[in-house]
């Protein structure tokens, strides 16, 4: 599975902004995808993630009601729109996936395949 992430992006705070990922995963296989930022000294923390086979989603409490990730199989993209920007979203936020059968809270570890990160930024 290859992920790539072409270019993530500023945004005033309260704004929005849409990061895709271009994946190599099959539709209809049973594969997790989930997008993971990093702030600069902090550890990875899935925020987003979307089973591919029944596209059930889960989302943190810090991004539920303001983030929506998606993926069109058609084009082999994995979205998140985020919405009502806060300057604590900044951060490198990366694509990952990994083979599952049922959708949970995103883990580093349980994830395979990683993109090379995307920069988000959003100022005050």
């Amino acid at each position: 599975v290859q992920l790539a992430e072409p270019g993530g992006g500023s945004a005033q705070s309260g704004g929005p902004l849409r990061l895709s990922c271009v994946d190599s995963v099959y539709t209809y296989s049973g594969y997790c995808m989930a997008w993971f930022p990093q702030a600069p000294g902090e550890e990875r923390e899935g925020v987003a993630s979307i089973y591919i086979g029944g596209g059930s989603t889960y989302y943190a409490d810090s991004v539920k009601g303001r983030f929506t990730i998606s993926r069109d199989g058609a084009k082999n993209k994995v979205y998140l729109q985020m919405n009502s920007l806060r300057p604590e979203d900044t951060a490198m936020y990366y694509c990952a996936a990994r083979a599952c059968y049922h959708l949970r809270s995103p883990s580093e570890d349980e994830y395979k395949y990683w993109g090379q990160g995307t920069q988000v930024t959003v100022s005050s």
